[in-house]
């Protein structure tokens, strides 16, 4: 935005919400500049504090006249460079809208905040027997806006879904600053198009999300935890195959969770200092759920199941002191491999499941070929992992990008996908025609173009970017 448009703006939307809730100057700004993606940071020019719909209302009524460019956001937390506001203009700071507005445990649903952190919900809908499934590793810090733009998934996806699956209905406002409600309470509904399935995944491009209403499960009973000691990766592999495939000695199983790690990351484990058994070249978290008996079942079935297929052991956590220590390790490895060098891509693609072995030999072939360390971790049973390219030199950038493409290519070949859960963001935005053909493209831009006319709904996201009037 030129100077002269950026005060206009700042000055009309201090009228409209007070000084208290907008941000002006580099130092107030710069902690919404970006995400935990390898984005560059852009300071917006003014960050608005929302604390209800009426400042969303208002911030996006104003933004609209003067054709102003906003980026929503919650923590933060992305890996995609999906609330780095690359135009300039507003940051919509979501976070201050966490409120719980309901929980009813009859219909088994919840109705909250944007800003509300995950972890809250879960303990807030635990207490009344409740479960909700969506556990992306930043559950700690995510909020459940966040999460709905990106359709956050996590470990627990395999059996239950990802968020998509969880939103009933959602409280919205427009880019003109309409406020709608899209959806249903009801657990059945088939009025009109599915809107609410559209704006979930959406990543801030057609509607900020002002309150969700979210379906809910009943707790399970019981949860077992087992972590498989593998010599390489692709044993893992082959057990994931067994556990979930079946082999002729039984039907496939559905555990919760089938987290894996190759040989990089559990050397980087064991550097953090975390005790990982001297017989594990990789790692297979296992969980399942149910009542107590069924887990009992469970566990010793897929316990088996990884031994026949070169497990060196199967251990089980005794208690939800060793469950905890072991996700708490899960949980930091974004951080822990981070640690491992200067520079770091992660990225999030998704191959059929019976496909994980070729995919780990593709990723082994590319990373030799380019001479770019490449590790690999993550979601097994759904085959969703996380490859991440790692480099010193800013030399290295060019192999970094060629490995990067090849990987893209060897994903699509595969019949997979670029993303799982961290969305296209800035980062992928340019490999997009990779998987989906111009006309599909197209049709995407015009319903971009039917919510959002004047594209200032977080613009230069998802699609290849032709700029904002103000970039």
């Amino acid at each position: 935005m030129s100077a002269v448009d950026a005060d206009r703006l700042r000055s009309s939307l201090a009228r409209a919400l007070g000084d208290s809730k907008v941000l002006v100057g580099e130092d107030l700004v710069h902690g919404y500049a970006g995400d935990e993606s390898e984005q560059e940071p852009v300071l917006p020019d003014v960050v608005v504090l929302a604390s209800d719909r009426d400042d969303v209302v208002a911030t996006l009524r104003i933004a609209s006249e003067l054709g102003a460019p906003v980026t929503p956001r919650g923590a933060g937390t992305g890996k995609s460079g999906g609330c780095v506001p690359v135009c300039g203009g507003v940051a919509l700071a979501m976070v201050g809208m966490a409120q719980i507005k309901e929980i009813d445990p009859k219909e088994q649903l919840a109705v909250v905040e944007p800003g509300l952190v995950l972890a809250e919900l879960h303990a807030a809908v635990e207490a009344e027997g409740l479960f909700y499934p969506p556990d992306p590793n930043s559950l700690k810090m995510c909020v459940l806006g966040g999460n709905i733009a990106e359709n956050a998934g996590g470990p627990r996806a395999f059996k239950y879904g990802v968020t998509r699956d969880y939103v009933l209905g959602l409280e919205v406002v427009t880019a003109e600053g309409t406020p709608l409600f899209v959806g249903r309470r009801t657990k059945k509904g088939v009025t009109g198009y599915d809107v609410t399935a559209l704006l979930v995944g959406s990543e801030g491009t057609l509607a900020v999300t002002t309150a969700c209403t979210l379906r809910l499960v009943r707790k399970p009973d019981a949860v077992a935890t087992l972590l498989g000691l593998f010599a390489n990766i692709d044993t893992a592999m082959r057990a994931v195959a067994d556990i979930v495939g079946g082999t002729t000695k039984g039907r496939g199983l559905v555990p919760r969770c089938l987290e894996v790690m190759d040989e990089t990351c559990v050397a980087a484990l064991r550097d953090e200092g975390f005790g990982v058994d001297a017989r594990a070249g990789a790692l297979l978290i296992l969980e399942v759920d149910g009542d107590a008996i069924e887990v009992e079942r469970a566990m010793e079935e897929v316990g088996s199941r990884a031994i026949d297929a070169g497990a060196a052991d199967v251990l089980a956590a005794q208690d939800e002191a060793q469950r905890g220590r072991l996700w708490d390790a899960r949980r930091q490895f974004s951080l822990v491999t981070r640690k491992l060098a200067r520079s770091k891509i992660s990225e999030d693609v998704v191959v059929p499941r019976t496909m994980l072995a070729s995919f780990v030999g593709q990723v082994r072939a590319i990373s030799e070929r380019h001479q770019v360390r490449m590790l690999t971790y993550g979601h097994a049973g759904d085959g969703n992992m996380h490859v991440n390219l790692l480099w010193d030199d800013p030399a290295d950038e060019p192999r970094v990008e060629l490995a990067l493409l090849e990987l893209f290519h060897a994903v699509i070949a595969m019949r997979g996908t670029l993303t799982g859960e961290h969305g296209i963001g800035t980062s992928k935005a340019q490999y997009l025609a990779l998987e989906q053909s111009s006309e599909l493209i197209g049709l995407q831009r015009r319903i971009k173009d039917s919510f959002d006319p004047k594209g200032i709904l977080n613009p230069g996201k998802i699609f290849p970017r032709t700029g904002h009037g103000s970039c």
